[in-house]
């Protein structure tokens, strides 16, 4: 134990009978982002320490009252089953793998009674799925992990859904998971207690930096490719933002003031594959996330990532990944 965590407990007692300020409850579902998780928790148990009084206090809960099993094999106790859950003031659902599966009449039956009982709601990682299939994003700006993003767009295209690291939107609280639970539980206690305190247990935790929720969730095209030649990098991007209408060669070439020609060059030097198959790659990574991650047609999925038919995609698909859409589905994800 380091001398500043003997300060805190020496001038910061704690009385374990006290009512917490906050009560906040957490959902588990199976599979769960554990780093996610924790990385909620974490700063409500640092706030109540740096503050020497019980801000927070937290209760986990499962569909069934039994433990759950983390996407890492990490199986967490919880304190009962969510239909039963006392009241609290936030309930955040943790969502992680096969979020469909677990999006069961109980889980969303459970919200609503809890949001109609005026606790606010929110979700980490993938668990906004759950909240948007309860209708309870409907007017609310919200995210979710990058992953998802295309797939629940497609699926709720009246939502808000955004790409930032976490939404505050009044009784909503979305994040798109991993750390970015952190950072949102950061601006949570800056709103409940202050931004000094925030500062506090952000460097406790080693965190550098509290990130503002406007942050993007991927890294750069620069870091995640390896690459830095402005061009290149532009036009990639441009594939990115025009997956479901794909642009020509010639047009990509035109956005980023090359040739067709010096635009070929430049992916066979750097990337070692044509702009076309580079780009083809990109349109398909989207529809094999669309087909684990929605119940779309798979017309729709082929049409969503910019293929004119459904068995032009299909063929594609078997090319690239060594089967078809349809088997896509029935493997484990």
């Amino acid at each position: 134990m380091s001398d500043l965590d003997h300060t805190f407990i020496d001038q910061h007692p704690l009385d374990g009978a006290a009512e917490a300020e906050f009560k906040i409850g957490f959902c588990l579902l199976p599979e769960f982002s554990s780093i996610a998780f924790i990385s909620a928790i974490e700063p409500l148990r640092l706030a109540n320490r740096v503050l020497g009084r019980k801000v927070y206090d937290w209760t986990c809960y499962s569909e069934d009252g039994e433990p759950v099993v983390s996407s890492a094999g990490l199986s967490f106790p919880v304190a009962g089953n969510l239909a039963e859950m006392p009241h609290q003031n936030i309930l955040f659902v943790c969502g992680g793998l096969n979020i469909k599966t677990y999006t069961t009449t109980g889980v969303v039956a459970s919200l609503r009674k809890a949001a109609s009982r005026g606790t606010a709601i929110g979700a980490i990682c993938t668990a906004t799925y759950i909240l948007a299939k309860a209708g309870m994003l409907s007017g609310y700006r919200s995210t979710i992990h990058w992953e998802n993003t295309s797939g629940i767009r497609e699926e709720f295209p009246n939502l808000d859904i955004t790409t930032e690291l976490f939404e505050i939107d009044r009784n909503r609280y979305t994040c798109a998971g991993g750390t970015a639970s952190l950072d949102m539980m950061l601006s949570l206690v800056s709103v409940h207690t202050s931004h000094e305190t925030a500062l506090a247990i952000a460097e406790q935790l080693i965190h550098h930096r509290i990130r503002d929720g406007h942050e993007r969730q991927r890294m750069e095209l620069r870091a995640r490719l390896g690459i830095s030649h402005p061009k290149l990098l532009a036009a990639i991007s441009c594939m990115e933002e025009n997956l479901e209408e794909p642009l020509s060669c010639s047009d990509l070439a035109s956005n980023v003031n090359l040739s067709t020609r010096q635009l070929e060059r430049l992916f066979q030097k750097y990337l070692h594959r044509s702009p076309t198959r580079y780009y083809l790659g990109l349109r398909l990574d989207r529809a094999r996330y669309l087909l684990t991650q929605t119940s779309l047609p798979i017309i729709e999925v082929a049409l969503a990532c910019g293929f004119v038919s459904a068995s032009h995609f299909s063929k594609c698909h078997r090319e690239h990944f060594g089967h078809t859409p349809s088997e896509e589905r029935k493997l484990p994800h």
